[in-house]
């Protein structure tokens, strides 16, 4: 393929496993986000918040980058939080996923 490298948390010690990443809108960088919610940037991407910056709890299992530059962070228990540009679309104590199911990715189109 035609991806460029920007950079890795390959030479870092992660609190968690890396488990989502999301291309900027250019496609000059990439956002990766580990399981605890925390988010690591290359290439153009800007750091717009993380889950434990923000307080937030659970285990992040996706991510998705909007063109604006924001991003949102969906959790396992189905909490969608927004950082940057990113509207908000539930409210931090609302799930997208019924509590009987387990949410397993998001995406924007």
């Amino acid at each position: 393929g035609d991806a460029n490298f920007y950079g890795s948390t390959g030479a870092m010690k992660l609190n968690k496993p890396i488990v989502g990443m999301a291309s900027t809108p250019d496609g000059k960088g990439y956002w990766l986000v580990a399981s605890d919610g925390g988010i690591f940037t290359f290439g153009d991407a800007t750091y717009q918040g993380s889950m434990p910056g923000a307080g937030f709890t659970g285990n992040a299992i996706s991510m998705a980058a909007l063109p604006n530059g924001g991003y949102f962070i969906l959790t396992s228990d189905g909490h969608l939080y927004s950082f940057g540009g990113a509207p908000t679309l539930v409210d931090s104590s609302s799930t997208i996923a019924p509590s009987s199911t387990s949410a397993v990715g998001v995406a924007v189109f």
